[in-house]
């Protein structure tokens, strides 16, 4: 009698064993249902990331048209109080107000509404020297930074092709720069510091609002940064407010309204999907800057200005149809945690 184990395949094992054949389908079930979640909410998290950026782009165009004329603090105490409306009005359809206000966590509020405060400065002082466009190109270095910081803070995997859609990314900020070095005037210089210095500082915020959003909501995240900023902003008003005409207000109204409701799905949209993902369609919204130049105040792109865009949305392109961040199979997590 030969000892020689039979081999068993699993249509034979499936007749044979009904226990068998139930739970190879379950498992198949299971991975199916888990790969679907997954690729949902992945395009969820890059519709939102998406939409964000068109409202921050619309806000930074209404910022734009006040900060001729307004002190920066001025213009940061009405973008932060106006866009408490949106946030409340969002934990209340959520039933989350009041008690999503509670948190264990308090500095880790300040720490990032500190630092959200200084980029929001950084960034409108940008948006006073230099067209949307190219102030806006500065701010969108913020997201190349994000994707080391992501993958050293918070373990994300990066696959070839979001470094090559990255690198598409960066050469079309590099373009829109150059040709915002060749402006006239001083402000100019002052713009381009100002916006590097965005850059370097949302990197940070970004990575740190990942960070909590495994303990603290959307909603609180956004209402407390509105807050600190609001305070910080009047902190300012012993330097001089001017006197804000119905036109001017209503830049305002419009950069505060926009702004809240901005935040909000910019921080759904992270806890989504990863950071490294989301990171390239930040890039959409120079098309939407270059737009609000040419038709709000009739700025038109130069040659520079369209190859960069096009490299931008090659990079849009390159992530969704062929770069995704890789993720753990949790049945085999779980295998190795048994």
């Amino acid at each position: 009698m030969s000892l020689e184990p039979k081999e068993h395949n699993t249509e034979t094992l499936c007749k044979t064993q009904p226990l068998v054949a139930f739970m190879l389908w379950w498992r198949s079930a299971f991975d199916m249902s888990f790969v679907m979640r997954s690729q949902n909410t992945h395009l969820q998290g890059i519709g939102l990331r998406l939409l964000a950026a068109f409202l921050m782009t619309a806000m930074s165009a209404a910022i734009h048209g006040a900060a001729q004329s307004v002190p920066i603090g001025q213009i940061m105490f009405w973008r932060s109080v106006l866009a408490l409306i949106p946030i409340v009005f969002y934990m209340i359809w959520r039933g989350e107000f009041p008690a999503a206000l509670k948190t264990r966590y308090p500095r880790l509020h300040v720490t990032r509404s500190a630092f959200g405060a200084f980029s929001m400065a950084m960034s409108f002082v940008s948006l006073a020297y230099l067209p949307v466009a190219n102030a806006l190109a500065l701010a969108y270095l913020a997201p190349v930074l994000v994707l080391p910081l992501s993958a050293i803070l918070l373990g994300e995997r990066l696959t070839a092709a979001i470094i090559v859609a990255i690198s598409f990314g960066f050469a079309g900020v590099v373009l829109l720069l150059w040709e915002a070095m060749e402006l006239p005037g001083d402000g100019a210089l002052i713009g381009v510091a100002a916006g590097l210095a965005y850059a370097v500082t949302m990197a940070f915020v970004r990575v740190h609002t990942k960070t909590m959003m495994a303990t603290e909501g959307s909603s609180s995240i956004a209402f407390y940064f509105a807050i600190v900023s609001a305070v910080l902003g009047l902190a300012s008003l012993p330097l001089g407010w001017v006197f804000l005409s119905t036109e001017i207000f209503g830049w305002l109204v419009l950069a505060g309204l926009i702004g809240g409701i901005g935040h909000i799905v910019a921080n759904e949209a992270v806890a989504r999907a990863p950071v490294s993902t989301l990171a390239p369609f930040d890039f959409t919204g120079l098309v939407w800057a270059l737009g609000f130049d040419l038709v709000l105040f009739s700025v038109i792109p130069g040659a520079l200005g369209v190859l960069g865009v096009f490299a931008i949305t090659l990079a849009a392109l390159l992530v969704t149809f062929m770069g995704r961040s890789k993720q753990p199979d949790p049945l085999k997590a779980q295998a190795h945690t048994r």
